[in-house]
């Protein structure tokens, strides 16, 4: 039964994925990349969130000496982030996301939002089973521009 209930918590179909694009006003974004890397998609899809009037929470794995990336206050864990997250973006390789989940479930957020190209089905099950919404392979900038 629990599997039945964690599918529909893996968003697959268009209309929810557009609502939840169209809806998110605060963007946790794991695995950010900074401004000297403005041409990866680590960092031009937040900061099309950040211009489209979306708050952008950082959360680099790297750069270590980076206090700020699109002038927001960087967090160096999922866990010390603040508030309420609507989606939680996520830039990392599939292979690098299980290490991360413990805080993820700590951060609560609305949806998880694996960015194109990267799927985990196991982290994605496990997260359904919390009560997370999960939507996987998609590009949160082209959802969102779509569903504008």
């Amino acid at each position: 039964m629990a599997r039945t209930e964690s599918k529909g918590r893996i968003v697959t179909d268009s209309r929810r994925i557009e609502e939840i694009a169209r809806n998110a006003r605060r963007v946790a974004v794991l695995g950010i990349k900074t401004e000297a890397q403005a041409g990866q998609p680590a960092h031009y899809v937040p900061a099309y969130l950040q211009g489209a009037g979306v708050e952008i929470v950082p959360v680099p794995v790297y750069y270590p000496d980076v206090t700020k990336i699109l002038g927001q206050p960087v967090y160096r864990r999922l866990a010390d982030v603040p508030g309420e997250i609507d989606i939680l973006d996520v830039f990392r390789r599939p292979s690098d996301i299980p290490p991360h989940v413990d805080d993820i479930l700590a951060l609560r957020p609305k949806v998880v939002w694996f960015q194109s190209g990267i799927r985990n089905d196991e982290v994605a099950e496990r997260l359904a089973r919390e009560g997370i919404e999960v939507v996987q392979d998609r590009c949160l900038m082209v959802e969102h521009r779509h569903a504008r």
